[in-house]
């Protein structure tokens, strides 16, 4: 009988150890479609819960929350914090006839949508498409995009840099209300 107990014991104690350290802390990521539940301005918050580098999962509350023009909430990966020496990504979630400011890299992106519908600025083009697919943006090519879609959308943009450099042009042409220009 103490043979079995004690074996159970480190099992238990290793279990308590690992549940102990998940976080309980409660991520957005989603936003409600009411306008006017959306913050006033800009913003770029910290992780709720640091991220530890010897952990291989990356949740939402281990990341900077942002949220940027009207109607697009999200979550940064800058690699370079993560253990990442060459990847960085930015998931939003994009309401219906919004998206980001028209901006530019010095580095490529690839936009992975799986499903939902888009309408893009890249280089002075204008091209639609629908998921699931992805995108490639050039290096150093201005663009932006809008959700077309009637329901929220996930993009995930990746970044082949430890950190990503970006640099706003101005408003997203395809936003028609007061709302989302700046």
């Amino acid at each position: 009988m103490e043979k079995v107990i004690l074996l159970r014991f480190p099992i238990l104690l290793l279990f308590l150890a690992v549940s102990c350290k998940q976080p309980t802390a409660k991520t957005e990521w989603t936003m409600t479609s009411d306008k006017s539940t959306w913050p006033d301005s800009d913003y770029l918050r910290p992780p709720i819960v640091p991220f530890d580098t010897n952990d291989y999962v990356i949740q939402l509350q281990n990341m900077p929350s942002f949220y940027g023009n009207p109607g697009e909430f999200g979550y940064i990966l800058e690699g370079s914090n993560y253990g990442f020496d060459s990847l960085s990504f930015i998931l939003t979630n994009t309401q219906p006839n919004y998206g980001p400011r028209v901006h530019v890299h010095d580095h490529e992106e690839a936009h992975i949508l799986l499903e939902g519908e888009v309408l893009y600025y890249i280089g002075g083009k204008q091209l639609s498409a629908k998921g699931p697919y992805i995108t490639r943006v050039p290096a150093g090519v201005p663009h932006t995009f809008i959700n077309t879609g009637k329901k929220p959308f996930h993009l995930i943009g990746a970044f082949p840099r430890k950190r990503i450099v970006d640099k706003d042009i101005g408003p997203n042409p395809f936003i028609k209300d007061s709302i989302g220009q700046k």
